[in-house]
């Protein structure tokens, strides 16, 4: 029986992904598992392999999605050590859960509209979006760009009846790349990310609304047993340094 139980822990530790520390020859890797909102995708993935290379031994793993749903799974016992959200409701969920003990914010990010390369439908602010013959996107309301671009949008008193609502910034930024709407609001990080592929219509700053992302250690990770709590703490200290801001502020993210 104790074989048999034995055997079902090392399955499940390796379908998870996230268990503390996997063999690589005779050294014991350390590994992190951050899940982070996906307009963090680039800049994370960035900083990741930076601070692997100043950290011999430690993996850094990511979940990219969209925070409200990333939030839920940490609640329901996902194993994460690290969470970076898009938002601060969604880190509040976590920590109201007693997955997280607080928070610090990082960095913050606007809106922007995107468009197709050559602004085929001239769009030139958030009123167009509203015209009948205009297909726009926006995230779905539980993603923190989706909350973003509602709040926006009632503020501007502009109603908007998406032809698409897709789960997350990434996702909904790729349904202006791939031509099946016309529009979309994401945030500006993402429009720069994109290069070519789709083009900017700036929203203006009486206009545009600023989201805060808040990072945190997870209570797994300061759980003794799987010893992951200073490496976690190390990858936050990472991301807040000068250095981890360099990169983000290359990106487009402002200050919080």
């Amino acid at each position: 029986m104790k074989r048999l139980v034995g055997t079902i822990a090392a399955t499940a530790c390796l379908v998870l992904a996230a268990c503390s520390s996997d063999k690589s020859g005779d050294a014991a890797i350390k590994t992190i598992t951050v899940y982070a909102a996906s307009s963090l995708t680039g800049t994370f993935t960035e900083l990741g392999k930076d601070f692997e290379a100043a950290n011999s031994g430690t993996k850094v793993i990511f979940q990219f999605g969209s925070s409200g749903d990333l939030a839920t799974q940490i609640t329901q016992g996902a194993p994460a050590d690290v969470f970076a959200s898009a938002a601060p409701k969604n880190m509040q969920t976590v920590i109201a859960a007693g997955d997280a003990s607080s928070s610090v914010n990082f960095t913050a990010n606007k809106a922007e509209i995107a468009v197709a390369p050559g602004n085929p439908a001239k769009i030139s602010g958030l009123a167009d979006l509203a015209k009948p013959d205009v297909k726009t996107a926006l995230c779905v309301a539980t993603a923190p760009c989706g909350a973003l671009a509602a709040a926006i949008l009632d503020e501007a008193a502009v109603t908007v009846s998406p032809t698409a609502t897709p789960a997350d910034v990434k996702s909904t930024l790729a349904v202006v790349e791939s031509g099946d709407v016309d529009a979309a609001i994401v945030y500006v990080t993402d429009v720069a990310a994109a290069g070519d592929k789709v083009q900017g219509v700036a929203i203006p700053d009486a206009q545009n609304q600023v989201t805060t992302y808040p990072i945190a250690v997870l209570t797994q990770a300061s759980d003794p047993s799987n010893n992951l709590s200073g490496r976690a703490e190390d990858f936050v200290d990472y991301v807040t340094s000068s250095a981890g801001q360099d990169v983000l502020t290359k990106a487009g993210f402002v200050k919080p």
